[in-house]
């Protein structure tokens, strides 16, 4: 289990599972997500829980890991553009890590 920091000044946190990377992977959430600018505000996050909204709406059966990665922590009370910020970064570390243990 990993936590992300929710907001500036690190008085919230959102747990993040290998599921829900896994889940993030799967679906390519962040693939595209964000503008050539670089910048991860909230519109950014907002394009995020709208996809996450439409996949989900497009299914014909709901898939519980990506339900669970919406309500645990993109659809998060806590879930702010910096949080955002740091979930992309764990998930580019985590890939990292994941690719340099396949090579193992």
């Amino acid at each position: 289990m990993n936590k992300i920091q929710a907001n500036a000044s690190g008085t919230r946190s959102i747990d993040v599972s290998d599921t829900h990377l896994e889940t993030i992977e799967k679906y390519a959430l962040l693939k595209n997500l964000i503008d050539s600018n670089g910048i991860i505000d909230e519109p950014v996050l907002d394009k995020l829980k709208l996809n996450c909204r439409s996949i989900l709406e497009s299914m014909p059966e709901v898939d519980r890991n990506l339900m669970d990665l919406c309500l645990d922590v993109i659809y998060n009370k806590n879930m702010k553009a910096l949080g955002l910020q740091n979930l992309v970064q764990l998930y580019i570390e985590w890939e990292g890590k994941k690719d340099r243990d396949e090579e193992v």
